[in-house]
């Protein structure tokens, strides 16, 4: 049956208003991804008042970054007073002890930060997705979360998270290299993202390779230690990543969006609810279907191959398409 009229099927049964298959898992299935935005761990001196005042802005700081979908706040009027009362959004903290010294966990009030970004004039971008950190050492073998504690606080500064392959089972390095489909869509239900680093490092030098949907940015550095390399590589991933997904626009874009890989009714639903439920998309219509592709008629609140580079990175089962002849974005559908 081709997809046009499987569409016409999908309209009668009323499948369009389900959710999307991603939204329908509440629990994610690796524990390290299942992080809050609105919580970050930063490192204190002591117990004091002011400690833990200075602490509280540090840790609000991060997290307008991250609800703000990455982007740098701290020029916008009322940032300094914002990060001067953190203290009455913090909903809890907790101390904490490890071997690098004493920090706090704060957790914040998400309402709160959210009134706080719309009030600082902000057009959120959205959370961005975690990256999924495959790096390894001179040895071949993947750095454990202890071992990639500077790349990670690098990027938490910045209002990056990551999350980390389960040791078990982790995913297959040269596949997901190679953009296999199979392996990102793997990654997309397990850690429910699109964003993954690869990394090498061995004698002071390190090679790494950021994909983004299917797409791949590749550079190199070097460094006098391993964690003067991975602190490098957690800035510059993400001032890649930033890039490519800090796309707001200042005016509603209307455009073309082209989908191919859908195989069946099902996948057409779970297609228009995932784009109905991104806080960008404001209309979506379908103009034609051709075999197993669609091309939607959407309006969102950026341009189109930035809402397409957002989707594909948010771990959707989507990645970014070949360009196609009328459309200004293309998306494939992942299986």
């Amino acid at each position: 049956m081709r997809l046009s009229r499987l569409l016409i099927v999908t309209l009668l049964l009323g499948f369009a208003g389900l959710p999307p298959l991603h939204a329908q898992s509440q629990v994610s299935a690796n524990p390290a991804a299942s992080g809050s935005p609105y919580s970050v761990t930063v490192p204190v001196t002591d117990t004091s008042d002011a400690q833990r005042d200075q602490a509280f802005a540090l840790a609000l700081g991060q997290v307008l970054t991250r609800v703000a979908g990455g982007q740098d706040l701290r020029s916008n009027g009322g940032y300094d007073d914002a990060l001067k009362g953190a203290g009455s959004m913090v909903q809890k903290f907790q101390y904490q002890r490890a071997a690098t010294g004493l920090s706090v966990e704060v957790n914040f009030e998400p309402g709160t930060v959210r009134r706080l970004i719309t009030k600082l004039g902000v057009a959120s971008a959205g959370v961005k997705p975690p990256v999924l950190l495959l790096v390894q050492g001179g040895d071949g073998k993947l750095f454990d979360q202890a071992a990639l504690t500077s790349l990670a606080a690098a990027a938490g500064a910045r209002g990056t998270n990551v999350v980390y392959p389960d040791a078990a089972n982790p995913p297959d390095a040269a596949k997901v290299a190679a953009v296999d489909p199979a392996a990102l869509a793997a990654i997309d239900q397990q850690y429910h993202t699109g964003l993954v680093l690869l990394g090498s490092l061995q004698n002071g030098k390190a090679s790494w390779t950021l994909i983004s949907g299917g797409q791949s940015q590749r550079w190199t550095g070097t460094g006098a230690s391993e964690d003067t390399l991975l602190a490098d590589a957690g800035n510059g991933m993400v001032d890649r990543i930033g890039k490519q997904l800090n796309v707001i626009g200042s005016a509603v874009s209307d455009g073309k969006l082209w989908v191919s890989g859908l195989n069946s009714a099902m996948d057409y639903a779970n297609l228009l609810a995932t784009l109905r439920a991104d806080p960008s998309v404001r209309q979506v219509m379908t103009l034609e279907a051709q075999n197993d592709a669609v091309l939607l008629s959407v309006k969102a609140s950026m341009p189109l191959n930035g809402l397409a580079a957002n989707l594909a990175a948010g771990g959707r089962l989507l990645l970014q398409g070949e360009p196609h002849q009328g459309a200004d974005a293309s998306l494939r559908w992942l299986h």
